[in-house]
Order: structure tokens, then C-alpha cells, then sequence
């Protein structure tokens, strides 16, 4: 069922540790057992499974419980072995865990959604189960009584979702791609602000809250880093995917990005240098480089008789150019574009050899990326795949 594999180290990429298989669908959630050599799925084929490293070196099974309908999310609170796991038919399901972990015993049920759960968060601080659904709602319940205490509606459904013990904040992504902040409290939650930064839906957050930024990835294949504490409307934009981002991890010891995809990329983001935020494009009836006319500008067109041009941006300067002003491609990792951009010929000009230095590494995972989890203390990253694998990595010599 689980291959152990013995690699060979390779110098500054993640080691791949092991492969568990045997799967009949997806894992749409997985997560590693603190302190433990065993890993926790939840799949769309309808099964908890707890695996545990046997002395063979694979993992095997030590809890297989069948589930009333798939599985679609989960939380693992590992100080109470608390699993709380959001099904498909918008209910969710609370089990305790053994300290051996070898057997399942339920808890308590949640009537939760009218859809789909896609995210469901235990607050062990404030004893809540946090979840959102494809009903375009974001609710919350007491864990010790099983009453529900609030909800909120949604403009969209919701695909993301992340808490902030301190100030007892809820960040909510949804598929319009707006980011949403609720104040919670015990019974009711208020509005705080809302902000849209992505062209698609929001697939991912992440929330750091000693620097007090979030990270929120999306189905246009981009990650934005929003400045929540520093209170002056910062977003940085990573460009750094070919498919939309998956999973996000933020190391705060190292200060690195950790960013999964469903183009197989596991990309590690330098978060300790100075980003630049991208300017907003300019608008414009001619190219403002050479001053010639869009195809729309039809008065310019017939005086100076000539035929219009197609209008391009400079990620740089965000100014309106032709494609003839900007010819030439450059990486701006600074910015955020790790991969080449169209730029103006003047801004490829000024970019130095040092400004184009890479700020991030990418790495190959070998199968399309669908969930992952980060486990800061040995530093393993576990990815879930379309392929119905999931795979278990050192990342100590990427994250360090």
C-alpha cells in the first residue's frame, strides 16, 4: 500500500520520503501526525484512514472507517486527537481519536451546510468549529454543546477560510475572488472589510499572525501577500505558477513561502527581502512610449493616417506601450515575476543583473497538486495528488 523510497540526497531540493497509494479516489485532505511517524486522509472514497510507519518502513492503515458520503475537508486538532471532518452532503462529522491511534470514536454531528463543506477549522481556544460551504455560507458552533452560534452569507461560495485567535478574526476566500474579514464573536459577527485583488476565484489562504499578512492563492494562478497589520493597503503579487495555486504555507523562522500547484510546482518564496508592489496600468488613447494611436483611437488614427496598434502594459511602469515599445521580456523577482513579462524597452534597459536574481526555487513534484500541509517541526510537507497519492517530503534543505 506505501512504497518507502530511499533517495539519494540531492543538494538544496526536497527529498521525497515516502508514497502512500491504495486510494480508490482522491485524498481531498491529509494532514502529519505531530511527533508521530503517521499521516491522517480523508478522501472522496468515502474513508478516514489513520496510517502509521510500521517497522517494514511503509505505512499502513491502523484505522479504516467508512464515512455515509465522501469526504471533501478536514481539521486536526492534535492536543485533544480531535478530527472534525466536513462531508460532501454539508455535514460534519467529530471523532476522537485513541492515543494509540488505532481506533475512531464519534463524537458528535454538525448539520452544518446545505452543500458541499470546503473548509471546516476546530478552535480549541474558543472550543468552535469553524466551517464554510458551496452554500455561500461561513458558520460557526459550539464543539462542547453542538449548537450552531452565527453564520454569514456570501456573495460566492467559499473555498477558503483561515482564524485569528488574538483578535478572533475569520479571513474568508470565496469564488468571486474576494477576500472577506468578519469579526466573530460568541453569538453574532460583524463586517470588517472586505478586498479583491485576484481575476479568479480564491483557492488558498494562509495567515501568519505574528507578521500580521495573509497570503491568498488563486485559480488565475497568482498569490498575493496582503499587509493586514501594517494597515497601509500593501499587495504584493507572486507570479511564480502555470495552474492555479492549490495549498499555501508561510515558515515564520525562515520566512519563506511555501506554494503548491495543480501544475505539479512546489515553489519556495524568500519573504526576507524588500518586494516592490506592481503599479497599476495606465490608461491610455496612444502608445506612451512612441505616441502612436490604439485601434480604438479613431480620431488620431484618421488625422495622422495611420492604423491603429494594439495596446500592451509594462509590468514595470504600468504604462500603455505598443508591442513595438515593448519587444523585450525580464524576469522582475522583486515584483514578484519570476517568470519573463512583457516590459517597456526603457524599463528593460534599467533592470540590473542583480534585480533579476531569482527570489524563489521551484521544484517538481512529479503529480498534480490538489492539497498540502507544512509541519514546521521536522519541516515535512505532505501533498495530495489528482493521481490519488500522497506524498510525504523533507523540505529541510529548501526551508532552512
Amino acid at each position: 500500500m506505501a512504497a518507502e523510497i530511499h533517495p539519494v540526497p540531492q543538494t538544496r531540493k526536497p527529498v521525497l520520503l515516502s508514497k502512500i497509494e491504495g486510494f480508490q479516489d482522491v485524498v481531498n485532505t491529509a494532514v502529519i501526525i505531530p511527533k508521530e511517524d503517521g499521516i491522517i486522509s480523508v478522501s472522496q472514497d468515502r474513508t478516514i484512514r489513520v496510517w502509521l510507519k510500521r517497522d517494514s518502513g511503509q505505512y499502513w492503515p491502523s484505522v479504516y472507517h467508512t464515512m455515509p458520503a465522501p469526504c471533501s475537508c478536514m481539521s486536526f486538532n492534535p492536543e485533544t486527537r480531535r478530527i472534525s471532518v466536513g462531508m460532501e452532503n454539508g455535514v460534519v462529522l467529530e471523532f476522537v481519536l485513541s492515543e494509540d491511534y488505532n481506533k475512531l470514536t464519534p463524537e458528535r454531528t454538525y448539520q452544518a451546510h446545505q452543500g458541499s463543506v470546503t473548509v471546516v477549522l476546530f478552535v480549541l481556544e474558543m472550543e468552535w468549529v469553524l466551517s464554510t460551504g458551496q452554500d455561500k455560507s461561513f458558520t460557526w458552533h459550539c464543539s462542547e454543546s453542538g449548537r450552531q452560534l452565527g453564520t454569514y452569507r456570501t456573495t460566492a461560495w467559499v473555498s477558503g477560510l483561515q482564524f485569528d485567535m488574538e483578535t478572533r478574526h475569520a479571513f474568508v476566500g470565496d469564488h468571486s475572488g474576494q477576500v472577506t474579514i468578519l469579526k466573530l464573536d460568541q453569538d453574532s459577527c460583524s463586517l470588517v472589510t472586505t478586498f479583491k485583488g485576484h481575476t479568479g476565484n480564491v483557492t488558498a489562504l494562509c495567515w501568519d499572525p505574528v507578521q500580521r499578512v495573509l497570503f491568498s492563492g488563486s485559480s488565475d494562478h497568482s498569490i498575493i501577500m496582503w499587509d493586514i497589520g501594517g494597515r497601509k493597503g500593501t499587495a504584493i503579487e507572486l507570479q511564480g505558477h502555470n495552474d492555479k495555486v492549490q495549498g499555501l504555507c508561510y515558515a515564520p523562522h525562515t520566512r519563506q513561502l511555501i506554494s503548491c500547484g495543480s501544475d505539479g510546482g512546489i515553489v519556495i518564496w524568500n519573504m526576507d527581502v524588500t518586494r516592490q508592489e506592481t503599479p497599476e496600468w495606465l490608461d491610455s488613447d496612444s502608445c506612451q512610449k512612441c505616441e502612436q494611436p490604439f485601434f480604438w483611437n479613431f480620431k488620431q488614427m484618421w488625422d495622422c493616417k495611420k492604423i491603429g496598434l494594439r495596446q500592451h502594459h509594462c509590468r514595470k511602469c504600468g504604462q500603455a506601450v505598443c508591442g513595438k515599445c515593448s519587444s523585450k521580456r525580464s524576469t522582475i523577482p522583486l515584483m514578484g515575476f519570476e517568470f519573463e513579462v512583457r516590459v517597456c524597452d526603457s524599463c528593460h534597459d534599467s533592470i540590473t543583473d542583480e534585480e533579476r536574481a531569482p527570489t524563489a526555487t521551484f521544484h517538481d513534484s512529479k503529480h498534480s497538486i490538489i492539497h498540502m500541509q507544512y509541519e514546521p517541526t521536522r519541516g515535512w510537507l505532505l501533498t495530495s495528488g489528482t493521481d490519488k497519492v500522497v506524498k510525504l517530503w523533507d523540505m529541510t534543505p529548501v526551508v532552512s
